[in-house]
């Protein structure tokens, strides 16, 4: 995968993740389970279409999967955009920390 392409996909993560109630529905789904609407509604101020809107941000993403089980759909997490956005933090993380301490070195110079 290319630097651009990368970006991109971090930047779509990213996005999708810029919503608190996004940013909830991923953290019910990070116990590794499949959960119906019906779950991941509950305790949330939102109807069960809200909740679908998000999910489907979530999906376009490529961070979360559905599936038919009888009549409910059922979701779960797609940890790996998640794990790739967390990785190209941390390298753009590592080259700020470089920058500045070229910079650094160079103002002691």
């Amino acid at each position: 995968m290319s630097k651009v392409s990368e970006a991109i996909g971090s930047a779509t993560v990213f996005a999708a993740l810029g919503d608190i109630t996004r940013l909830e529905l991923v953290s019910r789904l990070s116990d590794g389970q499949s959960h119906s609407i019906a779950q991941l509604t509950d305790g949330l101020d939102l109807t069960r279409q809200g909740v679908t809107k998000h999910l489907h941000v979530l999906k376009q993403a490529g961070m979360v999967t559905s599936k038919r089980v009888g009549r409910e759909s059922r979701f779960a997490i797609k940890p790996d955009p998640i794990a790739k956005a967390r990785d190209y933090l941390a390298r753009a993380s590592a080259q700020w920390d470089d920058a500045v301490e070229r910079l650094r070195a160079s103002v002691e110079d």
